[in-house]
């Protein structure tokens, strides 16, 4: 059995972990210094926290990285120092919004996708097969390629800050899904990509032990960015480096921000709103309103379970991941049940009892005629 050969955690896990557990901690303890640049008000259509809170905590998760990438072995340093190096571009201008509120969400859209064309420079990976005919042939093209993987690096990291919304959420599901990526990379033998995605995953948790449940600390723009950005990179490392993987197993671990934003777009676009303008109807936001509201509990903790339970989504996709990720179509299937999975409980919230999740089509037809 291959998940008896796992190496124990490695140094650079455990350090990144507790690097990144003493940063958060010390970014709470000291608020009262940096808290005017960095506190998150209570006000806005999204927000569910009663009090101001530093919203920098992507500051921990990147020291965690950087810890881990200082104790690790070359190999490993290999992979985490191009990660830390391309990341600079999606951290800073999601850490500039969280202190200045004033970098447009395009400028962050555009400055993943040059993290993602950092990434191509510095190692010269790309995305170069996805076991989609006529698609394969254009990826052989390195200007398409480098491009593509940008824009899909972008939109991933994109998508974990749009459901980065309540406690323990986007860090959550960064440490399940690079988890997910660990444990296949050690199920195809490739045991430093493992380690270096244990290590991220470490880093995250760490945030995540002081953000939940009580919220002391926000992840903000620079640490979703940043997260978002570690896993769609770490992806395509992983079925780069190990063709027996196909890439809809990575997708697979990714599905949920993803299909998130796309269905987010779609129905917009049904109600003529500006795709770009926050609302409360997302996923995560309905079922903290008409699920998790009824239990009565207080604010603070019914934020935080609403946010657990939509991170602990990831779980299935892990474990379908870890079974098909050598089966492209398998795991291209478990993807398309995911997202109708997703739009039955979506259909749910909305409609207060099940519906089919074809609904959402069936509206869009009879708008057209």
């Amino acid at each position: 059995m291959w998940w008896l050969d796992i190496p124990p955690l490695a140094p650079s896990a455990l350090t990144a972990f507790v690097a990144s557990l003493t940063c958060a901690l010390l970014l709470v303890f000291s608020k009262r210094w940096h808290g005017r640049f960095s506190m998150d008000g209570t006000a806005g259509i999204q927000k569910a926290h009663t009090h101001p809170t530093p919203r920098v905590g992507g500051i921990a998760i990147v020291v965690g990285v950087v810890a881990a990438w200082a104790v690790a072995q070359p190999e490993r340093q290999a992979i985490l120092g191009p990660l830390l190096l391309a990341g600079i571009p999606a951290f800073v201008f999601g850490l500039a919004e969280d202190v200045t509120k004033r970098v447009s969400v395009l400028a962050r859209l555009l400055a993943t996708m040059l993290s993602g064309v950092m990434g191509w420079f510095i190692t010269g990976v790309s995305i170069t097969n996805l076991n989609v005919p006529g698609l394969d042939w254009l990826l052989t093209f390195t200007g398409f390629s480098v491009m593509f993987t940008a824009f899909a690096i972008g939109g991933v990291a994109n998508a974990v800050n749009i459901v980065d919304g309540f406690n323990g959420l986007a860090s959550g599901f960064v440490t399940l899904a690079m988890t997910g990526l660990a444990l296949i990379a050690f199920a195809v033998d490739d045991t430093n990509l493992g380690i270096a995605c244990l290590a991220v995953a470490a880093a995250a948790f760490g945030f995540f032990a002081v953000n939940w449940p009580w919220g002391k600390l926000f992840l903000g723009d620079g640490g979703s960015y940043f997260g978002g950005f570690a896993l769609a990179w770490a992806a395509v490392l992983l079925v780069e480096r190990n063709h027996s993987v196909t890439p809809f197993a990575a997708l697979l671990l990714c599905i949920h921000p993803v299909f998130e934003v796309l269905f987010s777009m779609f129905r917009r676009y049904f109600r003529k709103e500006n795709p770009g303008h926050p609302d409360r109807l997302h996923l995560h936001s309905l079922l903290h309103r008409r699920v998790v509201s009824r239990w009565r509990l207080p604010r603070w903790l019914a934020n935080s379970m609403a946010g657990l339970l939509v991170a602990a989504m990831t779980a299935p996709a892990l474990l379908l991941a870890l079974w098909l990720y050598d089966s492209s179509i398998l795991a291209a299937i478990a993807c398309l049940l995911l997202c109708l999975g997703y739009l039955t409980l979506y259909a749910r919230l909305v409609r207060f009892h099940w519906r089919s999740p074809l609904i959402f089509f069936s509206l869009r037809r009879s708008a057209r005629a």
